[in-house]
């Protein structure tokens, strides 16, 4: 079986390629480097199942190739990080929208099966207590860059579904729910490798607003698990998953449990919203999955606590120092 993950360097592709390569798959990986990195699939370097490509999915001439003589596709490949995203709009939007279409109009020439990575993002503004698939979204005014990656990634579900019912293409989008663990970076905003730096420096932790916000942190592995066992499932053709843990925490208790798993001596620090990103940055207070759909299909859920994603996060920087 041959399989292309786009993004396959990355945090979370690389982690997905060494399990299908594990599987006896041959994993096609495309990656630019921009957020991925060759150390993250350094072990799979001398596999005979193993093949990278360099290039930026915008440009890369053999992408369509390369999506049409695979059995499954797994486009990771997106512009991520709040950071990023706030200082760098017209990047997200292009490579979200733009790179997304590129995969599809590929694999409708074989009907090649598709699993698209999207976000828990698009559910915006929402104060309900538990975000599930059918629910209406609530996305902030064009006014604010920081809505750009939710709207992108929109639209990616919306022609997605729209190759569904157009062309038949077997293709599922999942909603990822804050997914963690080792080889995930601080760089562009993400939390937790931030948090984790800092406290292994015994250095203070910044957290944006009032930390009072929450989220639930899903291990790299878990989602791993969840993306290969809904593309097995014909039964997910056509339809929306998320993919995330329900084991919520404010962002000041996540500073608080970091800095205890680690045995640090960091202090918390505060930082205002628009001196960390962008005047008038607006954030969703609260982030947490229903997850009855993938329970129900596949029978799937999270394995790690977040007690065990933060000791593994801290093992892995360790080691890496």
């Amino acid at each position: 079986m041959r399989v292309l993950i786009t993004g396959g360097a990355g945090f979370i592709g690389s982690h997905l390629a060494e399990s299908l390569v594990a599987e006896g798959k041959h994993v096609t990986v495309v990656d630019d480097f921009s957020t991925g990195s060759r150390d993250n699939v350094a072990s799979l370097a001398n596999s005979p199942l193993f093949e990278l490509v360099e290039g930026d999915i915008l440009n890369i001439p053999e992408l369509e190739y390369l999506v049409s003589r695979s059995d499954l596709v797994f486009h990771l490949a997106a512009a991520v990080g709040v950071e990023l995203v706030v200082h760098d709009p017209v990047k997200t939007i292009s490579v979200n929208v733009h790179g997304t279409e590129r995969i599809l109009t590929g694999a409708g020439r074989r009907k090649t099966r598709v699993v698209i990575a999207s976000t828990s993002e698009v559910y915006g503004k929402s104060e309900k207590e538990s975000f599930s698939e059918k629910d209406d979204l609530l996305i902030g005014p064009p006014s604010h860059s920081r809505w750009s990656y939710a709207s992108s990634k929109l639209l990616d579900e919306f022609l997605a579904m729209a190759y569904f019912r157009s062309l038949k293409l077997p293709v599922t989008v999942v909603r990822l729910f804050n997914t963690v663990g080792p080889r995930q970076i601080g760089r562009y905003g993400m939390v937790l490798p931030r948090f984790v730096t800092k406290a292994l420096k015994n250095e203070p932790i910044e957290v944006y607003g009032d930390g009072e916000q929450s989220r639930c942190f899903c291990h790299v592995l878990d989602t791993v698990r969840a993306l290969k066992g809904l593309s097995e499932e014909s039964r997910t053709r056509g339809r929306v998953f998320n993919i995330g843990s329900t084991e919520q925490i404010s962002i000041n208790g996540l500073a608080e449990r970091v800095i205890a798993r680690t045995g640090s001596s960091s202090t918390i620090r505060h930082i205002p919203y628009e001196e960390a990103y962008e005047p008038g940055f607006e954030d969703m207070r609260h982030r947490l999955p229903n997850i009855c759909e993938i329970r129900n299909m596949i029978d799937w859920e999270p394995n790690y606590t977040l007690d065990q994603i933060i000791d593994s996060t801290a093992l892995h920087m360790r080691t890496k120092q």
